[in-house]
């Protein structure tokens, strides 16, 4: 019997073993889609405490601690951080299957050099050791990014965001490169006309003139769009439930547009033709710039009004949708394809029925031109787990090359999240492994080994070009 989380963990063969420790553990990171918030690295933070860097903002950890039965007061509540960790630990042995007993024991480990398991009888043990360490300058935000062996992090902002933490933390010459990424949500949000006229009208302090008409709506947009690349940036990201490719008119969109200034509300057609509209030219700045273009699809997201309107979105109340993806998403791809403004585009899915609709999508658009241009994104959230990688993993093999993906990201608001890299570099691993064992791979292992560095390293550093970004 192996023991738990040991050296050779989830690696099955010794052919597994050595792909690993060979080709794929001391590779660096490039962490290129997350949450983090970049105001915590550019004052390079000390948290005060465990469930400062480990529970705040985890809606991952919070949804197993409501399903136990724990209090909201523990949660997001009023309750002391301890207080909030106990109930965390009395939790943990509950998460058995769970990604989550990987994940605390991993980054228990990893950080902190804990190899005990949390639970009650270990909590208080466990809690003050790591926050005597948290106090240290070795855990200062940005020492514990650099421990990671990261090279690259790229956050997620807001087209309106100044990017002055961004500029600080360049400024002051951190060695791991820490960029924005254009994530243009709210600008597109027509079914809520209120809160997208407040934020045109934000846009409109920012860029110094009126915005009377959707010409100049676009104009102050994509004057952002050039501010962010000229401070570094070069992905863009969309979360959406799925993508839009209505038709419509110029007319109809500055009609559509007025609409909106007026804080009228729009029909069902009209909000989805202006979303078309919207990604449509997004797309196409990005394609001018050679950025990648990111779209996150099948959330549904807020699903418990309630405890939206007590606690507000992104507290773990949103689940995965059952959206309708193939025919809008050909559509929008093949409109840009068309026009020849098709940049490097990544794929992801929340509902793992559409694995393989999204694997073949990609492969409709590749051009020859890049290898790997068009992505079928790593497994995403609700399947950021063993199970959900290994399918999303063999989904890609079967439809498209699994040689030429850009490995994995955090998609985490954790500083302490790092270490799921590991995780899908041990997956894959394993899975190579198994296969040469059992016959249906040749016994190469440099060029299995090569492959998979270039899975969990190369292929990003090639795909992105981050180091033409000084």
């Amino acid at each position: 019997m192996k023991s738990f989380l040991n050296e050779d963990f989830l690696l099955e063969t010794k052919t597994a073993q050595r792909l690993y420790h060979d080709y794929a553990a001391g590779l660096p990171i490039i962490d290129y889609h997350c949450h983090l918030p970049p105001d915590q690295i550019a004052e390079d933070l000390n948290f005060k405490n465990l469930t400062q860097i480990w529970l705040n903002g985890d809606h991952y950890k919070w949804r197993a601690m409501r399903a136990n039965g724990i209090s909201e007061a523990y949660v997001t509540g009023d309750k002391t951080d301890w207080e909030k960790f106990e109930q965390w630990a009395a939790t943990v042995p509950y998460t058995l299957r769970n990604p989550l007993y990987h994940w605390t024991h991993l980054e228990l480990q990893r950080y902190f050099d804990i190899n005990e398991i949390l639970s009650p009888a270990t909590a208080k043990r466990i809690y003050e050791e790591c926050n005597e360490k948290l106090s240290s300058p070795e855990y200062s935000v940005r020492s514990i990014i650099k421990s990671r062996n990261v090279e690259v992090v790229c956050t997620t902002d807001d087209p309106l965001d100044s990017l002055s933490h961004h500029k600080k933390i360049k400024n002051d010459g951190y060695s791991v490169k820490v960029l924005p990424a254009f994530r243009p949500d709210k600008a597109m949000e027509a079914n809520d006309t209120k809160t997208l006229n407040a934020y045109i009208g934000n846009l409109e302090t920012l860029a110094g003139y009126s915005i009377f008409d959707f010409n100049r709506y676009l104009a102050a947009l994509k004057s952002r769009h050039d501010y962010f690349a000229e401070n570094g940036c070069c992905l863009s990201d969309h979360g959406l439930e799925h993508l839009y490719a209505e038709n419509y008119t110029e007319l109809e969109i500055r009609i559509i547009f007025t609409k909106i200034r007026n804080e009228q509300s729009l029909t069902t057609d009209e909000a989805a033709q202006f979303k078309s509209a919207m990604l449509y030219h997004f797309a196409c700045w990005d394609n001018e710039k050679g950025w990648v273009q990111q779209y996150h699809l099948g959330a549904l997201r807020n699903n418990n009004t309630r405890a939206l309107s007590e606690v507000g979105p992104d507290t773990g109340y949103d689940s995965m949708g059952d959206f309708s993806q193939g025919k809008a998403l050909s559509g929008f791809l093949n409109k840009l394809e068309s026009g020849n403004r098709l940049t490097k585009t990544i794929l992801y899915n929340l509902n793992p029925a559409d694995n393989e609709l999204m694997a073949t999508m990609a492969g409709n658009f590749n051009d020859g031109t890049i290898a790997g241009k068009m992505q079928y994104g790593s497994a995403w959230w609700f399947l950021d787990q063993k199970d959900g990688m290994i399918k999303q993993i063999n989904a890609l093999s079967n439809m498209g090359l699994l040689s030429r993906m850009v490995g994995m990201l955090t998609d985490s608001r954790s500083f302490l999240s790092f270490p799921r890299h590991e995780y899908f570099r041990r997956i894959l691993c394993n899975l190579f492994g198994n296969d040469i064992e059992n016959g249906e791979l040749p016994n190469d292992l440099e060029w299995t080994g090569k492959v998979i560095s270039d899975i969990c390293y190369y292929n990003a550093k090639k795909y992105f070009d981050f180091d033409k970004i000084k």
